[in-house]
């Protein structure tokens, strides 16, 4: 008797040191939206670990994952999902594995590059004419090593004909539903996602939940400045170390930032901490003193003098306004975009 072959059936290559959460919220939805309930059977659909040797890969936690195929084992699949990980300078993929993500190319079959898959998936020539998805967080590590690319890095995932690219974190689940929408049915994609609680399914379009500033710099410096800075909310550094790593003295940068975004490099570095400071403000139960610090700041009281000389409140009064709101996840723009109200306040990343 002859198996019925799966609705939807998945290939993963896992790249030395891959980002475990990605492969995992991937196969998740995979493996919830297979079978009733969450009795994991593949009934619906069916995936595997392809690798060369079948030795184990670890990732980049530690973990190590056991591929259960070879690569050329006979399989026939509906997508390739490359898991990548830590970006280095030596090869994450051997060989094998590369000329195999080739071959399944050439048979027109789709490939997935997730979290910093998509650096793999270039660098083997698979994305050229492709627009791709890179997480805000590497879209400079992105651009500096393909600098004729310009990846999206707003998105959560971009599908471009039979290239799927994702930012990786929880848009690796929201990827996968698209997928389990597509082959299996919607009301599959948002069982998965409900038992993982993942509320509701996005689209490719919405934007990455990662940093977001209200400035929009046109000068590519200015960008990788910026870029720089969201990295580096915990850890401020230096306006003179973001010079020396630009290679830019700081005067030059600071006369580029006035005339892009009409602010210096501090002020911009200061609003992008406080802005984060906010959201954690309104959407985690986190102190006081845990925000400040996770946001470089040297204690609550640091915090609590700078957001009220900038935004004109103290961190308890902003947390009580939003309270009082029909959707405290939502900011009060007029508190955001408050006046200055004392230019002198410190605001000196703690050391």
């Amino acid at each position: 008797m002859t198996t019925a072959r799966k609705r939807l059936s998945v290939g993963f290559v896992l790249a030395d040191r891959f980002t475990l959460s990605a492969f995992a919220n991937f196969v998740d939805v995979l493996r919830l939206a297979a079978d009733e309930a969450d009795r994991s059977r593949p009934i619906l659909c069916e995936w595997s670990v392809l690798s060369h040797t079948l030795e184990s890969v670890t990732s980049s936690c530690g973990v190590k994952v056991q591929p259960d195929r070879r690569l050329n084992g006979g399989g026939t699949y509906d997508y390739i999902v490359v898991v990548g990980g830590l970006i280095g300078d030596r090869s994450v993929l051997g060989r094998e594995e590369r000329a195999f993500l080739r071959e399944q190319a050439e048979t027109s079959v789709p490939l997935v590059g997730l979290c910093t898959g998509v650096f793999i998936l270039q660098e083997a020539g698979l994305l050229e004419g492709y627009r791709c998805c890179v997480s805000w967080f590497h879209h400079q590590d992105f651009v500096d090593r393909f600098d004729r690319e310009r990846p999206v890095s707003d998105q959560i995932f971009v599908v471009d004909r039979d290239r799927l690219t994702c930012s990786g974190g929880h848009g690796a689940a929201h990827l996968a539903a698209f997928l389990v929408d597509r082959h299996i049915g919607h009301s599959a994609a948002i069982k998965s996602l409900n038992i993982m609680m993942i509320d509701g399914a996005l689209s490719g379009e919405k934007p990455q939940p990662g940093q977001q500033s209200a400035r929009q710099p046109k000068d590519p410096l200015v960008k990788k400045a910026l870029l720089h800075m969201q990295q580096t909310i915990e850890t401020p550094r230096p306006i003179d170390e973001i010079c020396e790593k630009l290679g830019i003295g700081r005067r030059s940068l600071e006369r580029r930032f006035l005339k892009d975004v009409e602010a210096t490099p501090a002020k911009v570095y200061l609003d992008l901490r406080l802005e984060r400071a906010l959201q954690r403000l309104r959407t985690s139960e986190d102190s006081v003193t845990q925000v400040a610090l996770s946001t470089g700041f040297c204690d609550a009281p640091h915090l609590s003098r700078v957001l009220r000389a900038e935004r004109g409140l103290r961190p308890g009064e902003y947390r009580r306004a939003q309270a009082a709101r029909p959707d405290p996840e939502e900011p009060a723009v007029g508190v955001l975009l408050a006046p200055n109200r004392r230019a002198d306040v410190p605001s000196t990343p703690r050391s």
